[in-house]
């Protein structure tokens, strides 16, 4: 059996995040997340060791160095433009309301595709940052306001190159001033730096490898077969359930002409969700899952380490040092 890897995965907390609060067979718990070695590497690259405060501090000095340079590349362009400030805390979130491995939770809320925390709470207009731009892009005619957001963002992306799904391949080449500024922002982490290319293509590679292998196949398949005697058989890796219903949901919107309040067919979806979430839920509590994965993960990862120790000290040291 074949595995699909998922995306993003250079910080391997976004990868075993969810093994805390659960239970191996025999109630031994599931490791911490931050007992994962290649984690205890990423999070000092990419700020997940701060603490809250020094997100937000973190944030707010990227989000500013991010408009300065918008400004100065609109400027150049023969517009103006004032730097945005926004406050770093509208964006932080300590992630205590999202609890996927908690029953109550998931009885509420399943995958939190349809719904989840805060989706009836208004939002917060007196909090929603004011662009101090709009009285100047309001001035402009209708081909200079045309002409202004094609420099700040790029052209629109041509329909040849759109996937069938609506995505696309990012280029920051391609995305006016902003792609430009967050290109500049991005060269200062040193995970992105030309020294530490060949390490972080290895760590793609090392992660693709993974997840195209074999060795989650046994637990998988004890997953598989608790879900199917739960009424849920189709499933042949725990990741399958949550990424079918999202590409269910993903066909909803697609198929959908205009907005229908309320609609049936939304919410039956919903009760379908929290179903299946709760099932993969109990089968992975049944089967210690997130423990066995956790064991798996973890002695692949170390295998890794010991291959690029030097590099992986030095890109922890140049991050620690960059801050």
């Amino acid at each position: 059996m074949r595995r699909t890897a998922p995306l993003a995965l250079f910080v391997v907390a976004g990868l075993v995040g969810s093994l805390a609060a659960c239970s191996a067979p025999g109630g031994s718990a599931a490791p911490d997340p931050e007992d994962s070695p290649l984690n205890k590497y990423m999070m000092a690259v990419w700020g997940g060791d701060l603490s809250p405060e020094e997100q937000e501090e973190r944030f707010a000095k990227e989000q500013e160095q991010r408009e300065e340079l918008v400004a100065e590349c609109m400027t150049q362009e023969g517009f103006e433009y004032i730097p945005v400030v926004q406050d770093g805390t509208t964006f932080m979130s300590d992630g205590e309301e999202w609890k996927p491995e908690d029953r109550e939770w998931v009885a509420q809320y399943g995958y939190g595709m349809v719904n989840y925390p805060g989706r009836d709470e208004p939002m917060p207009t007196d909090d929603m940052p004011v662009d101090p731009n709009q009285d100047y892009v309001t001035s402009l005619s209708e081909s200079e306001q045309q002409a202004y957001y094609e420099v700040l963002h790029g052209p629109p992306v041509p329909e040849d190159q759109m996937n069938e799904d609506g995505s696309y391949e990012y280029d920051w080449e391609q995305a006016g001033c902003y792609g430009y500024a967050q290109h500049e922002v991005e060269q200062s982490n040193p995970a992105m730096a030309d020294e530490f290319k060949p390490l972080m293509t290895a760590m793609e590679e090392f992660w693709t490898e993974t997840h195209e292998s074999e060795v989650f196949d046994e637990i998988d398949a004890e997953w598989s077969a608790c879900m199917a005697d739960a009424g849920h058989a189709g499933y042949d890796a725990q990741m399958d359930a949550q990424t079918t219903l999202s590409d269910e949901l993903n066909e909803y919107y697609e198929n959908q002409t205009e907005w229908v309040e309320d609609d049936p067919e939304l919410a039956e979806f919903g009760e379908k969700e929290i179903e299946v979430a709760l099932a993969d839920l109990e089968c992975r509590e049944e089967t210690g899952y997130r423990a066995a994965y956790a064991e798996i993960q973890y002695e692949l990862e170390e295998e890794f380490i010991a291959a690029h120790k030097a590099d992986l000290d030095a890109l922890k040291a140049a991050a620690e040092q960059g801050r």
